[in-house]
């Protein structure tokens, strides 16, 4: 299994996920919640203990890796973002990931941002430090990003990093709101990450 770890750069750091992160999310999830029409965030405490402790749990599978977003500037919490379907390939079914074999494919995904922190230069560079692990560290081939297909915003966001439109996967899950959703599916494949990485070195100035 993978060992959690954490990422740092100027704006933002990722840590590792953990229980004592709630009461930030909670805060982070509680500044304006207008955006987040298509996307699970937690609303109060007890639901943000459970979304940590379902995220926990997902872990303790072995092909997730969830964290805390945390600003730089003021060291509060600011959303949550995880690696998730980590695989290595090569093996029926894919094989779970550790760190003597790291993930060969992966998604970056379940991302959300406190109001405040969304369409800033944290945003962008959360984007760098976990594309920037996945294919300078772990060496792996691809990663997948997907959205409901309604999420228009979301979508353009994907897309302004480089990533590649697959295709809609119809009447795929459940909806943050209830319904059943079209997921938009995005990837970026190893020869594409040097394109992409200069493009988010250039947003971030």
């Amino acid at each position: 299994m993978l060992r959690a770890f954490g990422l740092a750069g100027t704006h933002a750091r990722l840590e590792p996920l953990t229980a004592a992160h709630a009461p930030g999310l909670a805060a982070a999830a509680s500044e304006d919640r207008s955006s987040y029409a298509f996307t699970a965030v937690p609303d109060g405490l007890d639901e943000a203990a459970g979304y940590v402790r379902t995220a926990l749990a997902e872990q303790a599978g072995g092909r997730v890796l969830p964290f805390a977003i945390v600003r730089a500037g003021d060291d509060a919490v600011v959303g949550s973002t995880r690696f998730l379907d980590l695989e290595v390939l090569g093996r029926p079914g894919g094989a779970v990931p550790d760190d003597a074999r790291p993930p060969s494919v992966g998604e970056i995904g379940s991302t959300w941002y406190a109001a405040s922190a969304q369409r800033t230069a944290l945003n962008t560079e959360v984007k760098l430090l976990l594309l920037g692990h996945t294919f300078d560290v772990w060496q792996a081939l691809r990663v997948t990003l997907k959205t409901d297909a309604r999420n228009q915003r979301s979508r353009t966001a994907i897309e302004r990093l480089g990533a590649r439109f697959e295709g809609t996967r119809r009447a795929h899950t459940t909806a943050a709101d209830g319904t059943i959703r079209d997921s938009a599916y995005y990837s970026i494949v190893r020869s594409e990450w040097p394109g992409v990485r200069r493009g988010l070195l250039h947003r971030l100035g």
